[in-house]
């Protein structure tokens, strides 16, 4: 009996023991060996400073700086280290009233009693360095520094986009992310966010009670720097962008010039638009918001976000069309009688008969017509539905009526309506190429981005090849340097399809009757093609695609004038000025340009004054 009690006396001293030990080696292990509870256990006497990467810079092709970064600081708060601090003092010191000072405060403590939040952002170097000499005074506060953006050259505002606050719904799905950190919202800053945003880092320092700076906690054990984001080279041009968007001040519309032989887009322009600076800094809220409520809607991207009949500059596609599936050649005559045609009208009298190219030079309706009736009532295709089944792969595969799903951010389809869209409204079997003739000459249900027709014109000057339109060329620079290389596309055509397209689309510039001879330019070899748009809410818009030289294109581009009239008044010019200054890099007439510059269509009394002209 005596013997079983000793026995189960060892055990339980045993058990004593083994704890003691377990407990023993565990307190060596954390306060010798594992220094990170160290780190807790002077939290009160440390802090963690995020330290916020330089967002990569943005480039034009040519080496010129769009976008760079400017220091800026963030004011930041620790709820529940805020005690008993002068507050009429601090609200003095920068810049706000007692009552926006505790709503400040009540919305830091909703995000988090014990970790900080920004209390007021962006605040400049010239702030920053008159606050932080009393800042000491204000236990719970201090400084963290970051970036803005900065545009040298007050362009391209749409395309580089803006970066703001990340929203709640970001922070629920990317936890890279932490409340008032920035974003990429729209533009390239958006489609890149990933590259250009860079790697967060940590700064870890030591404060004392009076809230001051006592230097690194550990040497800097546990800091970890941060790595800037990676820079992009576009394709774009900054002079021209800046020309482009000098010539469409005081006018509605956009320009799209894109390199045929890559598909790099040169100048990207909306008007109206705005300088990208007003949406940086403290003061981008009120401006956004300024901005939205602007009538004309200087936010609104009409390069890609515009949709729009396209007029008689879509005849191409029907004579392309028409060439390919043997409905015309180009020596194809019909007559006109002008304004007396049916059933749709020409807008003037010339010539008739006239052939392909004469018509495409003159830009006449019936001619139009007559090939897209002859295609659509082609007895090979058995029906009308049919072939307009055709028509529409044709119409697809030169980039009409789908995203090219790019580097472009807020991308419209535009509209090439399927053959059910004529079904459900005049009824199976029940429509033919008179139904729908308004689709010869780009009027009726057919609408397309301008981005859309500069493609267009780009595909022309390939002989029926595309590379997808994208504005980012090279990311990154050196071993982690990440070329672009856009897809090709080649369209349904032939390349001999293009041949008469493109020699009726020269003597619109140089023929006797052609619709831009007053904009030809001698040492420059161009194709184009007018337009008149028809619009129900106004004045009719003015087009014009083409491009240059025409037997080694260069540039590619589309001009859409809103509400201004016939393609050639303004459009043309435009187009002409633009290929001129990215060519020779000069303007030699400056007539022209000054006309240009000086054009005012958003006032009606000065839009009426050069009608009368």
């Amino acid at each position: 009996m005596k013997k079983s009690y000793k026995n189960r006396s060892y055990i339980i001293i045993s058990t004593i023991v083994l704890v003691g030990l377990i407990f023993i080696g565990r307190l060596f292990y954390l306060q010798i060996i594992d220094k990170s509870y160290i780190l807790s256990a002077t939290n009160n006497v440390i802090r963690r400073i995020t330290q916020y990467p330089a967002r990569g810079l943005i480039y034009d092709r040519n080496g010129k700086i769009l976008v760079h970064n400017e220091a800026a600081f963030d004011l930041m708060v620790v709820p529940r280290d805020v005690n008993d601090i002068d507050t009429t003092e601090f609200c003095n010191l920068i810049g706000i009233d007692k009552k926006n000072y505790e709503e400040r405060l009540k919305k830091a403590k909703n995000y988090s009693y014990h970790r900080p939040s920004i209390f007021l952002k962006q605040l400049s170097m010239e702030e920053y360095a008159f606050l932080e000499e009393k800042l000491y005074k204000f236990p719970g506060f201090f400084v963290q520094s970051r970036t803005l953006r900065k545009y040298p050259s007050p362009i391209a505002a749409h395309t580089l986009g803006y970066v703001g606050e990340v929203s709640k719904n970001v922070l629920k799905r990317d936890d890279y992310y932490r409340q008032g950190d920035y974003i990429g919202i729209s533009g390239l800053e958006k489609t890149y966010e990933k590259e250009l945003r860079g790697k967060k880092g940590l700064k870890v320092i030591k404060v004392d009670v009076f809230n001051r700076n006592m230097g690194s906690f550990k040497n800097g054990k546990y800091d970890k720097p941060a790595h800037m984001g990676e820079n992009l080279y576009t394709g774009l041009d900054a002079e021209l962008q800046a020309y482009g968007e000098k010539l469409m001040r005081k006018k509605k519309g956009s320009i799209v010039a894109i390199e045929p032989s890559s598909g790099e887009i040169l100048a990207f322009v909306t008007s109206p638009g705005y300088d990208p600076n007003l949406l940086v800094g403290r003061e981008r809220t009120k401006n956004f918001i300024k901005l939205n409520k602007d009538t004309i809607n200087p936010l609104l991207n009409r390069a890609i976000m515009g949709q729009y009949p396209p007029g008689s500059t879509f005849k191409l596609v029907t004579d392309l069309i028409g060439l390919h599936e043997n409905a015309i050649s180009k020596h194809t005559m019909f007559k006109c009688q002008g304004k007396e045609s049916w059933p749709i009208k020409c807008t003037h009298y010339h010539v008739t008969p006239l052939d392909l190219i004469e018509a495409i030079q003159q830009s006449c309706n019936p001619y139009h017509w007559k090939v897209f009736r002859n295609f659509i009532n082609k007895p090979t295709f058995g029906n009308p539905e049919e072939a307009y089944k055709t028509y529409r792969k044709h119409v697809t595969s030169l980039g009409f009526g789908h995203k090219f799903d790019t580097d472009l951010t807020y991308e419209l389809n535009g509209n090439v309506p399927p053959p059910d869209y004529y079904s459900d409204i005049y009824g199976k079997g029940h429509w033919n190429a008179l139904t729908i003739r308004s689709l010869a000459i780009g009027q009726g249900e057919i609408l397309v981005t301008p981005l859309q027709l500069a493609n267009f014109a780009a595909t022309i000057a390939n002989r029926g090849v595309y590379y997808t339109p994208h504005l980012v060329s090279q990311i990154g620079e050196g071993e982690n340097t990440d070329i672009i290389k856009p897809e090709m596309h080649r369209s349904t055509l032939d390349s001999a399809d293009f041949e008469p397209i493109i020699e009726g689309m020269h003597q619109v510039f140089v023929g006797e009757h052609g619709t831009a001879r007053w904009y030809n330019i001698d040492s420059i070899p161009m194709a184009g093609k007018t337009g008149t748009v028809e619009n129900p809410h106004g004045d009719d818009h003015s087009l014009f695609i083409s491009y240059a030289p025409k037997n080694n294109a260069k540039i590619a581009l589309s001009v859409v004038v809103e509400n201004a009239g016939y393609g050639s008044k303004w459009a043309v010019p435009i187009s002409t000025l633009m290929i001129e200054k990215y060519l020779n890099r000069e303007i030699n007439r400056n007539w022209l340009e000054k006309r240009m510059l000086e054009g005012n269509l958003l006032d009606p009394s000065k839009k009426d004054k050069e009608e009368e002209e």
